[in-house]
């Protein structure tokens, strides 16, 4: 990469391991995903330690920290401090996430992952109210497991709370859904956050049809006795947008409301998209081996062919009735085209768009509290 595309952030290739750090640095000051979790010294100081990007050394480093969280975590558990653990076994989770970061394409970023799982389990359970993990069997062609996993967290003393099932993109998954949880509870919503199809524990791989693996789980909180199966909502970050804007149209009826926040519908899906997203300067890195990774894909040919199956216009889909919806995304997305935006406006029932400053997602103060306040007024 030559220093001007460095200077200017337009990206030809991979990231080098000091323009990597810059890119952390801005995210870290600015707590913006994927650096918005973690105690901002401890992440700087990994940081500035950083000798390589490639998965070894990436997540060796990051592991230490982590592990560093955890021993406090637990020593605050014998001591009986119990807040305090639970802070810690969170700030353990997180700096194994970045361990993992963006995907667990390597032996060392797959323990990372394995660790951010367990830390995540212990934080959970000291939550409150607490993240209670919820187990469903499934069955589908091809499918990696046969169980759906997701987190049910409900506010405490509200009876049959209207529930918000909500998913992340290509690298975030159901545990980077919990400051979103923690947003919809304080309004007295239901979270379920499982995990996107073809990423974390999902048990498919994403595919045309991948719609499959959330609606097993829709029924299941329309059938809750706990829940109000009446009043269903979802949100669908990132690539996750997708699948939301998706089942938004194969069920309306049984929806209240869904949010796409920074999927594609169309156009991202494109040979010529694909091609120019391929280094955007939001992206940290390897999101081409991440998106493959969640397809499935073995090379560019079966990736260009996973992405093109996904059009909803090609689908026939998109102009036919949906739930209320609400499309929500940054002003300069380079990795899903704003495109996807005025053609779902096009086409079908009226939508609620919302476009913020920025790349990816138009993260800021207000995109948070603009969703949660839709998304309550929908449901409560």
């Amino acid at each position: 990469m030559s220093n001007t595309a460095q200077a200017t952030g337009e990206l030809t290739g991979p990231r080098s391991l000091e323009n990597a750090k810059e890119w952390m640095r801005d995210r870290l000051a600015k707590r913006i995903h994927p650096l918005g979790l973690t105690d901002p010294q401890a992440t700087l100081e990994t940081i500035e330690a950083l000798t390589g990007l490639d998965g070894e050394r990436w997540a060796r480093a990051w592991i230490a920290t982590g592990n560093r969280f955890m021993a406090i975590a637990d020593g605050r558990m014998e001591g009986g401090d119990v807040a305090a653990a639970r802070d810690a076994y969170y700030q353990a989770y997180g700096f194994y996430f970045l361990g993992r970061f963006p995907c667990p394409n390597h032996p060392a970023k797959e323990e990372s992952y394995r660790r951010e799982l367990a830390a995540y389990a212990q934080f959970g359970a000291l939550a409150d109210p607490p993240i209670v993990p919820v187990s469903l069997p499934f069955e589908a062609p091809d499918a990696l497991s046969g169980q759906i996993r997701f987190y049910l967290r409900k506010p405490a003393g509200v009876e049959k709370p209207p529930v918000l099932i909500m998913w992340g993109g290509v690298d975030a998954w159901k545990e980077e859904m919990t400051e979103l949880s923690n947003a919809l509870v304080a309004q007295g919503i239901a979270t379920i956050a499982m995990d996107n199809v073809g990423t974390g524990e999902s048990p498919l791989k994403a595919r045309q049809n991948g719609e499959i693996q959330f609606l097993p789980v829709i029924e299941w909180a329309m059938k809750s006795g706990d829940l109000d199966g009446s009043r269903i909502g979802l949100i669908g970050r990132s690539f996750g947008g997708h699948w939301a804007t998706k089942l938004a149209h194969l069920i309306p009826g049984s929806l209240r409301c869904a949010v796409n926040w920074g999927g594609g519908v169309h156009y991202m899906f494109q040979p010529e998209w694909v091609e120019a997203s391929r280094y955007p300067d939001s992206y940290l890195m390897e999101l081409v081996e991440t998106r493959s990774r969640m397809l499935g894909a073995k090379n560019d040919a079966e990736y260009l062919k996973g992405f093109r199956v996904l059009s909803l216009l090609d689908q026939d889909l998109l102009s036919g009735p949906s739930a209320p919806l609400l499309l929500v995304n940054g002003k300069e997305d380079k990795q899903c085209p704003i495109a996807d935006i005025h053609l779902l406006l096009d086409h079908g029932s009226p939508k609620s768009v919302r476009l913020f400053p920025g790349g990816h997602m138009g993260f800021g103060p207000h995109t948070v509290p603009t969703i949660v306040s839709w998304v309550r007024n929908h449901l409560t």
